[in-house]
């Protein structure tokens, strides 16, 4: 990310997880929720001092929190993928996730449709890039749900 894509982000008033833009780095978001509750923590500071909190700070932090989750939920399906494509077993991933590994395949087929939805998009409206799964893709995402418990994917 480019340094004024930074610096917009740091000036940007946040009040809506919608505020924040898709693409934002994990770690902006961290940043700027660490500012607004530290200006929380510190709200019983006298009135004028630069940790003076206002409702701006909390909205903001829930705001934060709420796009936080969007986008660690956003990132799941494919950090499961990764894992598993990476000889991880479900029960190893299901474990990292403390879920059931039913409950973990189910995350990774959700993500997966949400994916070959977002393709199947691309293409009804001719964007010319295609994000998502092709088919190709999907069906070979599926197939990793296939693998027992206690499976590696085969590395050949």
């Amino acid at each position: 990310m480019s340094t004024s894509l930074y610096e917009r982000w740091k000036s940007l008033a946040v009040r809506r997880p919608d505020d924040v833009p898709v693409t934002t780095p994990l770690a902006w978001h961290i940043e700027k929720l660490d500012e607004h509750d530290h200006r929380l923590t510190c709200a019983e500071q006298p009135v004028g001092s630069p940790y003076e909190a206002g409702r701006g700070d909390a909205l903001a932090a829930i705001a934060l929190r709420e796009s936080v989750r969007r986008h660690v939920e956003r990132e799941r399906g494919g950090r499961i993928r990764e894992a598993i494509e990476l000889g991880a077993t479900w029960n190893e991933v299901a474990t990292a996730l403390g879920v059931t590994s039913g409950a973990a395949r189910s995350a990774l087929h959700t993500w997966a449709d949400a994916q070959r939805r977002l393709s199947r998009r691309d293409i009804e409206h001719a964007l010319g890039h295609c994000q998502g799964l092709d088919p190709d893709q999907y069906a070979a995402v599926l197939a990793l749900g296939q693998l027992g418990d206690d499976e590696r994917l085969s590395s050949g």
